[in-house]
């Protein structure tokens, strides 16, 4: 289905755009004014930049109750809502009055830096890994796990196969292309997979993943939850959005080849691929402000337990920041690629992209060495070997990642004063607020966590 056979089926459409806490946010309109507000764009105060995801104002010169900045729809991105009859949404860029990027918009950062590879004569392409939990809301006390089932097990899909059946189907209708389902390591959790695609492109789905899967849910009186951690205590259930990165040669002689592939390389990666392991490697810790971006990260990215608490890298090691997947026979070159596991759906996705993008460019720039790949369970060295072996843990909480950003000159300077000063203020803000919120409850530090999981539950 083309854009203009969704348009027509649309009778009211939803303005997307994702703001520095990472929140979806959105003004609707009746589909028959798309023309209009195409031209005109939609007004909000700047403002919106400095709301953390719990409604929280932080007070900035450049964002408070003066000035509006313009929400550019973009048309290529309108995506139907099959759930809801008549319902679309569209992404957007944000605009300042003079009609020029504003400085705090995120989509406006991703493609400056998609513009960088461009300029190296390379394209950027995204899959994804989605993992969310489906909640049945109880009349009596917080939402539990819908399921029970067991990793990988048929059942979890058995649970709710009407839903995932209409799901899948709306993501496929609208362009999304699942290309694998199954129940994750947690009850109630699904893992559900997304065709790689061109980054810009890649990034507005992962928006609308999260609207399409949480509007079907709600019709079948599910919560479909993308918070990172939503019950800190149990071992498994962690949700991340795992991103998958590989760079397509655009040069006349080397056409559409992947440049992360080189057949005559250990593990077939070429050295521009670890190159760009060593530039995301050496950012890390800054980075992982843009990329697990909520204090409820946190609770998820623990040793052992699969979610890369260390900053190493590994072919097929799922206890690293970096995996390296195996290849699919018959597809090597076409299936290379380099997946980022320290990443989650608190993060606004144009700037977690955008920041990975920022530091492998630096990488390849500066032919930075990752070191030698680990093919281990980190954990299982002991605090003195790692140091000997250069193996760091990740920041332990946002405000410890907040801090290596604000210190890190290449991902600031990437994402502008305007951009890097607000994330920083209202993600702190956001700390700020569930430190607060933690000191009010009386009990254990387990609970605690419980508190602030609950309070992050259905934000993403």
């Amino acid at each position: 289905m083309d854009m203009q056979q969704r348009s027509q089926q649309a009778t009211m459409l939803l303005g997307l755009y994702v703001d520095n806490g990472g929140v979806i946010r959105t003004k609707a309109f009746p589909a028959h004014l798309l023309e209009e507000r195409l031209q005109t764009g939609i007004g909000w105060t700047v403002a919106q930049q400095a709301l953390t995801p719990f409604d929280i104002p932080v007070a900035l010169p450049e964002l408070g109750a003066v000035g509006e900045f313009r929400q550019q729809l973009d048309p290529q991105t309108l995506c139907l809502i099959p759930a809801f009859k008549g319902m679309a949404c569209l992404m957007s860029d944000l605009l300042d009055l003079e009609g020029q990027p504003w400085a705090a918009c995120p989509r406006s950062f991703l493609k400056r830096m998609l513009r960088r590879f461009q300029e190296q004569g390379l394209s950027v392409r995204l899959g994804m890994e989605h993992e969310f939990l489906l909640l049945r809301q109880r009349p009596d006390g917080p939402a539990l796990p819908a399921d029970e089932s067991l990793l990988g097990s048929p059942v979890g899909l058995y649970a709710h196969a009407d839903f995932l059946d209409e799901v899948l189907s709306d993501l496929q209708s609208q362009g999304l292309e699942p290309s694998l389902v199954f129940a994750e390591y947690g009850p109630g959790q699904i893992e559900i997979a997304t065709e790689p695609q061109e980054a810009l492109r890649a990034a507005d789905h992962i928006c609308q993943f999260r609207e399409l899967v949480r509007a079907r849910a709600q019709l079948h009186q599910l919560v479909a939850s993308f918070a990172p951690k939503p019950f800190p205590a149990w071992h498994a259930g962690g949700n991340g959005a795992h991103i998958h990165i590989s760079l397509w040669h655009q040069q006349v002689e080397l056409p559409g080849s992947n440049a992360f592939y080189d057949p005559a390389e250990a593990g077939m990666l070429s050295q521009l691929g670890r190159s760009f392991i060593g530039g995301v490697l050496a950012h890390l810790d800054g980075l992982l402000a843009l990329t697990c971006a909520s204090v409820n990260s946190y609770h998820r990215l623990q040793p052992q337990s699969w979610s890369s608490a260390y900053s190493i890298w590994g072919f097929d090691n799922r206890e690293g920041a970096i995996r390296v997947p195996s290849l699919f026979w018959g597809k090597e070159s076409a299936s290379m690629n380099i997946e980022l596991r320290c990443s989650d759906h608190s993060a606004n996705p144009y700037l977690a992209v955008g920041g990975v993008l920022a530091a492998g460019l630096d990488g390849i720039e500066r032919h930075l060495d990752p070191g030698d790949a680990v093919q281990c369970d980190p954990a299982a060295y002991s605090e003195e070997e790692r140091l000997q072996r250069r193996i760091r843990r990740l920041p332990l909480s946002l405000d410890a990642a907040l801090c290596a950003l604000e210190q890190d000159a290449v991902l600031c300077e990437a994402l502008g004063d305007l951009l890097t000063t607000s994330y920083l203020a209202v993600k702190r803000e956001e700390s700020r607020y569930c430190r607060e919120l933690a000191s009010s409850v009386q009990g254990t530090e387990a609970d605690k966590d419980a508190a602030i999981a609950q309070a992050y539950l259905t934000k993403f």
